[in-house]
């Protein structure tokens, strides 16, 4: 079906709107609640379930790049947070401010993708927005994401259950998201193409709860990264976390582009993985069902959770040498997400 006739247009108004939900949003994230054309979902929750709520803003600059664009990182970046609580993730929001002048196959594909990343994490989009803002305003399109997923089990998973003596144990390898995303917005070529690591984790954090793990704690590595995710959990739980820096996989060309650009990979942002707390005892049963489920790899222990000081992490470097991990004071790779 040609979409010629769609311009889109600082103050299009409601006949933008409605000729967008009915040709490109409405055909892409079909389901019942969406269907409704209400001005919000009704979603049916099983008795005595907790939910578990997430919003996020992406203005990932720019909006493709190798391992994905800014429709499936929506997608990914929202249920990942909510797999992060423990929670299966069900139901999403998605609100678009696009530019006046956005091409229209430009959003076709960010949609096209985010359906695609939609189905692949089970999920449904069932509400949405859709704001068009001035030519030179909005960087293409920026999207929102909320999400509702679900908990089934028990307890609470966060920084305030974390205990000495838990490990930590880590999904995969670091730092491919930030450094693709830099290779690209810079238009930087090396030997080999980085690729975003950009996937969803509910299949592994499912996998640890069903495998019968006593997960402390989750946290997905985004800004800030490995680095700043530990020192935000170690304050928050006041505890001292050490590691390993030698246990810690980074792929050659990460590895290379960061020495190559000054970056310290510890600080690059991911989108496919995360550091699970646990029982030591538990840390290589939780390795072997992360190595069959989690993205990427290797899965490794890389450290323990110590009494102190609190909110201190320490990494032990592979020369024996301890330093102290402390935060950035700024960011290292702004809009990468």
């Amino acid at each position: 079906m040609a979409h010629a006739e769609i311009t889109l247009a600082h103050g299009g108004g409601g006949r933008l709107t409605q000729q967008l939900i009915e040709r490109v949003f409405g055909p892409a994230f079909r389901n019942p609640a969406l269907d409704a054309r209400h001005d919000g979902a009704v979603l049916n929750v099983p008795a005595g379930v907790r939910l578990a709520f997430t919003t996020d803003t992406h203005v990932v600059k720019p909006l493709f790049f190798p391992g994905g664009d800014i429709g499936a990182l929506a997608v990914t970046g929202t249920v990942n947070d909510l797999a992060m609580c423990g929670a299966r993730p069900r139901w999403l929001s998605a609100g678009f401010v696009l530019e006046e002048g956005l091409p229209m196959e430009t959003l076709e594909r960010v949609v096209r993708s985010m359906a695609d990343a939609a189905r692949a994490a089970n999920v449904e989009i069932v509400t949405g927005d859709t704001k068009v803002v001035e030519r030179g305003k909005g960087d293409g399109v920026y999207i929102n994401t909320a999400g509702i997923g679900w908990i089934e089990q028990p307890g609470t998973i966060g920084p305030a259950a974390v205990r000495p003596g838990d490990a930590v144990v880590l999904s995969g390898d670091i730092g491919r998201h930030g450094m693709a995303i830099l290779a690209q917005r810079e238009g930087l070529a090396f030997e080999s193409p980085i690729v975003s690591d950009c996937a969803p984790l509910w299949p592994a954090v499912e996998a640890l709860l069903a495998g019968g793990i006593e997960v402390h704690c989750l946290r997905d590595l985004t800004r800030g990264g490995l680095a700043t995710a530990l020192i935000e959990i170690a304050e928050s739980a006041r505890c001292g976390i050490a590691i390993d820096e030698a246990k810690v996989a980074v792929t050659e060309p990460v590895r290379g582009a960061c020495e190559l650009l000054g970056l310290d990979s510890f600080y690059v942002a991911n989108e496919g993985r995360c550091v699970a707390f646990m029982p030591a005892v538990q840390a290589d049963a939780a390795q072997s069902l992360l190595a069959r489920t989690a993205p990427g790899g290797p899965v490794v222990s890389i450290g323990r959770v110590s009494g102190g000081p609190a909110g201190q992490v320490t990494l032990r470097s592979v020369l024996g040498v301890e330093r102290v991990l402390d935060r950035l004071s700024g960011e290292q790779l702004p809009r990468i997400c």
